[in-house]
């Protein structure tokens, strides 16, 4: 099962959900290998809480027009293609703007002259890690984007397409936990389009409930079946999840109550686990009950 690990918002506690139930499932379900993908290509930090092993470097490029101005005519057709405005011609001459460019491909598809062909430009690199002795059974992937680069969803692609090369047969680890970007926009969509379910982490706080609304509304447009969980429960009035949730039938799959002691422990680069070893069996029930929620989806189950 591919699970992702969302918020409406930053801050939540979503890195440290994900990443103490990978450490869970690595090591509490036997022998089965998980793989935890940090899909925050813009601040990766999943690999701050291991001590890594191999290491391997994989770039990420994407197309982009180069400009052959022996060749150019002036035209103005690939910039009338251009749908995000990233070429212009002016006084008969082709200006490129970079930062706008999507790589769809228009400008060289339309170009007839040969002025404008297909490039690449690297904007991001992915990394795949294997952990120490003590979680042998888990491997890490993270991307990050480079400075200036304005588009995310590559990178995001690569980090989920390194995740599932990992296996002998390309199908990829049966058991994935995906750590995605927080917000509502295009990283976001990017990480959980393929998932089989879905935990949105919240906070008992009015900024937590607004994003949280985003978040559902977005995913329910793409038909991912999700969860809540509340985090930090205890600063603040979860009833007004609580009942937005009852609303909307999604059912909170747990609730983490604010603890000073899991503050410091993940302050010091700890996990729950760290702070309680009783949430391993916690966390596996949680695992559990997003396994058995994506199989009734799939049986037609899920409303």
């Amino acid at each position: 099962m591919r699970l992702a690990v969302a918020s409406g918002k930053g801050g939540t506690g979503k890195t440290t959900l994900a990443v103490s139930l990978a450490l869970a499932l690595a090591a509490l379900r036997g022998r089965e290998p998980v793989t935890l993908l940090d899909c925050d290509v813009e601040q990766p930090n999943d690999h701050l809480f291991f001590t890594l092993g191999t290491l391997g470097n994989h770039s990420v490029n994407v197309s982009v027009p180069e400009l052959r101005v022996d060749r150019c005519t002036g035209c103005g057709e690939c910039a009338a293609a251009c749908r995000f405005g990233a070429l212009a011609v002016v006084k008969g001459r082709l200006l490129s703007f970079p930062e706008l460019c999507h790589g769809c491909g228009a400008c060289w598809l339309t170009c007839s002259t040969g002025g404008v062909t297909r490039g690449a430009r690297r904007i991001g690199s992915v990394y795949d890690a294997t952990t120490t002795a003590e979680q042998a059974n888990l491997r890490l992937v993270w991307g990050e984007l480079n400075p200036g680069q304005p588009l995310a969803p590559p990178v995001i692609s690569k980090v989920k397409e390194v995740g599932r090369s990992q296996s002998p047969d390309g199908g990829g680890c049966q058991v994935v936990v995906m750590d995605a970007p927080p917000g509502t926009s295009c990283p976001l969509v990017e990480t959980v389009r393929d998932a089989d379910f879905c935990l949105l982490v919240t906070e008992p706080t009015p900024f937590g409930l607004h994003d949280l609304e985003l978040a559902v509304e977005v995913l329910r447009v793409m038909a991912v079946p999700m969860g809540v969980v509340i985090n930090r429960d205890g600063i603040g009035d979860s009833a007004p999840i609580e009942r937005f949730c009852a609303a909307g039938g999604l059912p909170v799959m747990l609730k983490i109550p604010f603890s000073r002691r899991v503050a410091e422990m993940v302050a010091r680069g700890g996990t729950l686990l760290d702070a309680d070893p009783s949430w391993g069996p916690r966390l596996l029930l949680l695992w559990d009950e997003c396994r058995k929620s994506a199989d009734a989806r799939q049986a037609g189950g899920w409303a």
